[in-house]
This record gives C-alpha cells, sequence and structure tokens, in this order.
C-alpha cells in the first residue's frame, strides 16, 4: 500500500469506528439472552388497622390506615402511606400522609423490611380548638407474610413517628398496625426459557 502525502493509512480503521459508534445497541451486541429472570417491579395496596400510643394526652389511640408499595426490585421499594386515628373521645385525631424508601430482606415467606417515611401530619385539638399542620419523620419495621403470588398479610408494622414542630412541643407517637395487602401489577413468578 503505498501512502501519497494528505492520505492516511488508517482512514478506513477511522471510518469503520464511527460506523460501529453510531450503529444502535441491540444490533452491536453480542450477549446471549437470560435464560430466566427473577422478580421484577410489582406494586401492592393494602390497608391497616392501627394501635397507637399517643404522645399527647398519654393516651391509647386506634385508626386504619391504607398504603402501596411500588417495588423496584424485590428487595427496594417506595411506601406511601395514609393513616387517620382518632382518640376516643373530645374530637382529637392524628391523621398523616407518609413516605419513602422501604428495604426487604426476603423475597418469600416472611418478608422482614424496614422503611424510613416523612410526610405530612395534621393534629385535631380537643373540642375544636385548633388543627395543626406539622413535619412528620417516621422510621418503621415489619413483617409481611407472602401468602401466594399476590396476597400478602402484613403480621406487623412497628412505627416510631416524630413530630418535631408540634405546638406544645416534639411529640413521639408509636404503635403497631396489622393489615393485608393485594399484589395489583407486576410478578413475581420466575420465568424459564425453553
Amino acid at each position: 500500500m503505498t501512502v501519497g502525502p494528505g492520505r492516511c493509512p488508517r482512514g478506513w480503521l477511522c471510518a469503520c469506528a464511527v460506523l460501529l459508534a453510531l450503529l444502535p445497541k441491540h444490533a452491536a451486541s453480542a450477549q446471549a439472552l437470560p435464560t430466566a429472570s427473577g422478580p421484577g417491579a410489582a406494586v401492592v395496596v393494602g390497608g391497616t388497622f392501627s394501635d397507637f400510643q399517643a404522645d399527647y394526652g398519654a393516651r391509647t389511640i386506634t385508626g386504619a390506615s391504607v398504603y402501596a408499595d411500588a417495588n423496584l426490585t424485590w428487595r427496594f421499594g417506595i411506601e406511601g402511606e395514609a393513616r387517620r386515628m382518632a382518640y376516643p373521645d373530645f374530637g382529637q385525631r392524628q391523621s398523616t400522609i407518609l413516605g419513602g424508601p422501604r428495604w426487604s430482606f426476603r423475597r418469600s415467606g416472611f418478608v422482614p423490611y424496614v422503611k424510613l417515611l416523612a410526610g405530612g401530619g395534621r393534629f385535631d385539638f380537643p373540642y375544636g380548638y385548633g388543627t395543626g399542620d406539622y413535619f412528620v419523620v417516621a422510621p418503621g419495621a415489619g413483617v409481611d407474610l407472602r401468602l401466594g403470588q399476590r396476597l400478602r398479610l402484613r403480621l406487623v408494622d412497628f412505627e416510631y413517628q416524630a413530630w418535631p414542630g408540634f405546638t406544645f412541643g416534639s411529640i413521639h407517637p408509636y404503635g403497631v398496625s396489622v393489615g393485608i395487602s393485594y399484589q395489583i401489577l407486576g410478578s413475581f413468578r420466575t420465568k424459564m426459557s425453553k
């Protein structure tokens, strides 16, 4: 091969490199298809009954909540919950809407998890004297029991809430919840290729 003035001996190599860089990813891929797929994304919705020790008035309060878990993988997801609890008298209520990350430690059977939620809380004071909206942080942990592919029991969910800006000083209600949930989107079933 003769090289004259102004000619690049690597011209063809440069042109080939540019063409390979412009090819779509799937056209240039040399990877084999997976032989199995594991647990993937799923959305679970449920409801619970809650029994909390209120830090305002040192009383037990009860209520209900609804929650949704958007699991990106079997191990990591996002949980959102809305809870409303009422004192047994005088019209007092505590309501929260919280959300945050959730980590699971097993994918089937008994599924322990931890979560760290944050959001807003509303407190209705006794006798209708007023209402306050506050920032709430709530770390928690619990255990779900998977009953098949879609149904789950929330055996226990412990939550410790911190209301740092509460009108009469910070309060820290804590309690447990039990409930049931149903997976509405996604599948955790393993699919094997033929």
